[in-house]
């Protein structure tokens, strides 16, 4: 069997003039984690909310230019709150690439399992954050498969003892007009996950100021490539995805403007220094 040929390219860069580099139809999947508005101004500067939509999407025209017709794009973002109010620039961004020609396929929540409890006067701490599916077309390459869980132990009792109900695919007792055969489950030791992502915050990495933990590039690399895809990470960091693309037999390029973590991402990929053995 032919070896796969896996490269791994890191470009010290602005990611708009860089992807302007790029080919069409070049890259099959981009997973990032850019600025979030009024976030990062000691490092990346902070882009204020009312500027995010139109700073973003002369990007998005780019990643969905390179972007192959079976590709996917993961957009990890999440909104504020200001002046007591939850801000709608994410909304706002949604309609704004939809209307660039993206297809806005489908959401997953970031459920940050490990996250410290606390409170504000009129609301709870965020527990959770956005990972927006994009597209450019309906059909696209994803391999469920591979994201399969364990389906736990509950199942030890309830498929048990089944009743007459739990073997037919009977109608919501809510009315929602979806139902359930449970009995399809019996002797079932993996399942398909739902789209909420229970995911731990710490990456381990002190060297960035907003590094996301390697199982969310994981997680999405395995669920939309196979082996010897490309990978682009267009707001690099300290390379996290690059690092878990090449641990998978992805190829993968990453685009990062500061050089302190285009430093920390090359030292990553050289000694393949994956922070927690997730894996």
């Amino acid at each position: 069997m032919k070896s796969l040929k896996i490269t791994t390219d890191i470009i010290l860069g602005d990611c708009l003039k860089e992807l302007q580099k790029m080919p069409n139809d070049s890259v099959d999947l981009i997973v990032t984690s850019p600025p979030y508005a009024d976030q990062r101004k000691s490092t990346y500067g902070g882009v204020q909310i009312d500027e995010y939509v139109s700073w973003f999407l002369p990007i998005s025209k780019e990643l969905l230019r390179v972007l192959r017709p079976t590709g996917t794009f993961i957009l990890n973002i999440k909104e504020k709150v200001v002046a007591g109010e939850r801000s709608t620039y994410v909304i706002e961004l949604i309609m704004a690439m939809r209307k660039q020609g993206w297809l806005w396929t489908e959401e997953f929540i970031w459920h940050k399992k490990n996250c410290h409890p606390g409170k504000w006067p009129n609301r709870f701490r965020d527990s959770w954050e956005r990972l927006l599916q994009f597209n450019k077309h309906k059909h696209f390459a994803m391999y469920q498969d591979e994201v399969k869980i364990p389906i736990g132990d509950w199942s030890k009792s309830r498929l048990k003892n089944l009743s007459k109900i739990d073997k037919t695919r009977a109608n919501s007792k809510v009315g929602s007009g979806f139902g359930k055969n449970i009995s399809n489950w019996v002797g079932k030791e993996m399942v398909y996950p739902t789209n909420v992502l229970h995911l731990a915050t710490e990456s381990g990495n002190k060297k960035h100021s907003a590094a996301y933990p390697e199982s969310i590039p994981d997680w999405f690399i395995k669920l939309f490539t196979k082996k010897g895809d490309l990978v682009l990470d267009p707001f690099l960091g300290s390379g996290t995805t690059s690092v878990v693309a090449k641990y998978l037999d992805r190829s993968s390029i990453g685009i990062e403007l500061l050089p302190q973590y285009y430093a920390v991402a090359l030292e990553r990929i050289k000694n393949n220094l994956l922070i927690k053995k997730y894996l």
